[in-house]
């Protein structure tokens, strides 16, 4: 399998750390966002939304959205699972990604930002970035919270946790305030200590400046 990637990008970082989770080998066809690289005609002839990341498997196929390519991994590589077998929680934790993937990522994304400061400036979209995280882990330490354990939803990683990491480091670059966010950095500081979320953090891939 082959991988475009940006090391920063937060939804790469969600892959990286699914293929690693799932002990799949894959290459890293690294991508520089900065200069946009990925609005190259060959990308878009792959991704014709020209986002990051894309999987390519070794028939060709073509995978994007980094939640689909998770959900691609879980019901193919099945174990070690994602979510746990409680259509209940499943449905919660799933809920819990969405706040992130969804409804916070998104909105505060390079490609936003960079709209926002040609309509205004600089400040006016570090100041929305920064209420936007803001909001969105405020929602989610509600969602957790109840939880008992060190991870998202209890005692053991779930999907929850591989998309709470990344969207952290977006989190401190705007200069959020995660004091309020304790079980959101009980998750991080646990996934830490795993493997697979070693593995994907951005110091260590190819790319990393």
């Amino acid at each position: 399998m082959r991988l475009t990637s940006y090391f920063r990008s937060g939804a790469a970082w969600r892959v990286r750390i699914g293929l690693h989770w799932k002990g799949l080998p894959f290459e890293t066809n690294a991508m520089d966002l900065r200069t946009n690289a990925q609005a190259s005609p060959g990308y878009r002839a792959k991704n014709p939304q020209g986002l990051i990341p894309a999987l390519e498997l070794p028939d060709g196929t073509i995978l994007t959205q980094s939640l689909a390519i998770l959900e691609w991994l879980e019901e193919t590589h099945p174990e070690p699972p994602f979510l746990p077998p409680d259509p209940i929680t499943r449905a919660k934790i799933r809920a819990m990604v969405l706040a992130i993937a969804a409804d916070t990522h998104p909105i505060q994304n390079l490609g936003i930002l960079k709209r926002i400061e040609a309509l205004t400036d600089a400040e006016t979209a570090k100041t929305w970035a920064h209420d936007t995280i803001t909001r969105g882990l405020t929602a989610v330490e509600a969602l957790i919270e109840p939880n008992k354990g060190a991870y998202a939803f209890g005692p053991t990683p779930t999907l929850a946790d591989i998309v709470i990491t990344p969207q952290l480091l977006n989190a401190r670059r705007f200069g959020v305030n995660l004091a309020p966010y304790p079980r959101i950095l009980s998750s991080e500081t646990a996934c830490a200590q795993l493997p697979a979320f070693k593995s994907a953090h951005p110091d260590t891939q190819p790319d990393s400046d």
